[in-house]
């Protein structure tokens, strides 16, 4: 049976040997290098041809980040595996945009660890717990941005975009397809839902939201 080849990347020595002596207890997987930087990491991917890059993201010199994205282009049979102290969304997502397959934090337990190694190096993505239970909220759509002055109706927001144009009642009338007076009562209403004392005030105002040019 061909056995897993890992690949341990912290620039820690201490962790590194306590990673080294744990999977060496698995007859399925052989630690084929040590790395303490992103750019010894690179080097050793070439010399080792690993399956599985378990990889800290905090390292001196070149982070985790780039390294993973550098290494998923210059070896895409290496799968990396992340096992980090930072569980915050931001490194979270990062790592998984440069093409990480797998995300744990460090503390995780032996068996936790070494099931993620079979995992990614079977061609499968793996999440630690704290980690997969926040994902739908991370992979969710962010929520759209309120709409400046949320007291206007959707015309008279369209009004006030007029305005914050320098358009004249009887071009706004044109572009939105009313009539002149119906422009005025709009403008009106604009006014006094604002607060402002003309039509100039309003525009300063919609301009200052981002309306208009």
């Amino acid at each position: 049976m061909d056995r897993i080849r890992t690949l341990i990347v912290d620039d820690h020595a201490p962790f590194r040997a306590g990673l080294r002596t744990l999977l060496g207890t698995a007859a399925d997987v052989e630690v084929c290098g040590e790395a303490g930087t992103g750019e010894e990491a690179l080097a050793a991917v070439v010399a080792h041809h690993p399956d599985v890059v378990l990889l800290d993201l905090t390292m001196p010199g070149m982070g985790g980040i780039t390294a993973t994205e550098r290494i998923v282009t210059a070896s895409p049979h290496a799968r990396v595996l992340v096992l980090s102290m930072s569980g915050d969304d931001d490194s979270v997502l990062a790592a998984l945009r440069a093409g990480a397959r797998g995300y744990l934090l460090k503390g995780a337990a032996r068996a936790e660890i070494l099931r993620a190694v079979r995992t990614v190096a079977g061609g499968e993505a793996i999440l630690g717990p704290s980690v997969a239970g926040r994902l739908p909220a991370l992979l969710a759509p962010a929520a759209p941005a309120p709409l400046p002055f949320p007291q206007l109706s959707a015309r008279e927001r369209e009004v006030l975009t007029g305005l914050a144009a320098g358009l004249t009642n009887p071009r706004i009338a044109g572009r939105l397809g009313l009539s002149e007076k119906t422009v005025r009562n709009l403008v009106s209403s604009v006014l006094a839902k604002l607060g402002v004392a003309d039509r100039a005030d309003a525009a300063d105002r919609a301009r200052a939201a981002g309306l208009g040019p």
